[in-house]
């Protein structure tokens, strides 16, 4: 009899073990597959959103989303499958997610704007940019953190925060670009001979652009000098080297006609005053 009594019972714990087997084996295919298919769910996503021009951070971002949220259907099949309580399971998950979100409340906020940064698009890799007292070029976008590298070749990380909360200056974002600069000459100088110099030296250079027309105008009578504000339009790419030319340009062509460069500089009238 207890020879019998064992025989069944290693019946019942194989018909167990092998019940156990069977359910981590389903759950495991329901982890394989719902992979599979949230992955090619999540890429078709991707395809379609940088089809339409959508910006590659945001693109990634609204994949990755959409990978995690269909495949929470196949983890938790396959959780239930091996026998687990998914009202537990969910209940943990929901206390975890308060204590990380408390945790990480400023990791947080850079995520969103990092989101945002993705969904207006002020600007994108390669633009040069002014943001939060810092001007570089940009050189990675990411949900939490924006890289530029500075015109001196540094390696500069903004939370993206920082970023959302300042204003943002784009350098780079349109075709062109107005080159401001402020010439002075001195009040004994012939101002028409001063500004028709200025106008040629801007006519002649061959990479400012004929239409918006280069304008040069009498911005201001200062302390020391007679300001002229020179105004040339230029392609993006040629801004810094134009101005260059410009500026040696002009104070060689108005030192050839006579025209002077003050200084600025005080009179200082002393009076004599009597005892008297």
């Amino acid at each position: 009899m207890e020879q019998i009594q064992a025989f069944f019972a290693n019946i019942s714990q194989s018909e167990a073990l092998m019940a156990t087997i069977t359910n981590l084996l389903v759950a495991l295919a329901y982890l394989i597959v719902g992979h599979y298919v949230s992955k090619i769910i999540a890429g078709s996503v991707g395809k379609l959103l940088r089809r339409r021009d959508a910006a590659d951070l945001l693109a990634d971002f609204i994949t990755k989303i959409v990978y995690v949220a269909v495949f929470s259907v196949p983890l938790m099949a396959g959780l239930e499958a091996a026998g687990m309580n998914i009202t537990s399971v969910m209940a943990v998950l929901g206390a975890m997610g308060l204590a990380v979100g408390l945790a990480l409340k400023d990791s947080l906020s850079n995520f969103a704007a990092g989101v945002i940064i993705s969904v207006l698009g002020p600007f994108r890799t390669d633009d040069f940019v002014e943001v939060a007292g810092l001007s570089g070029t940009v050189t990675d976008v990411s949900l939490f953190s924006t890289i530029l590298t500075t015109t001196d070749n540094k390696l500069v990380t903004i939370p993206n925060n920082s970023i959302i909360s300042n204003p943002i200056t784009n350098f780079t974002a349109k075709d062109t670009r107005r080159i401001d600069m402020t010439i002075g000459v001195s009040y004994d100088d012939d101002l028409k001979v001063a500004r028709d110099i200025l106008n040629q030296v801007l006519q002649a250079h061959p990479m400012i652009l004929k239409e918006p027309a280069p304008k040069v105008i009498l911005m201001d009578l200062a302390d020391s000098s007679i300001n002229f504000a020179c105004r040339p339009w230029v392609k993006k790419e040629d801004y810094w080297g134009v101005r260059d030319e410009l500026l040696e340009s002009f104070k060689s062509q108005l030192e050839a006609a006579g025209c002077s460069f003050p200084y600025p500089q005080q009179d200082i009238h002393l009076h004599t005053v009597s005892k008297d």
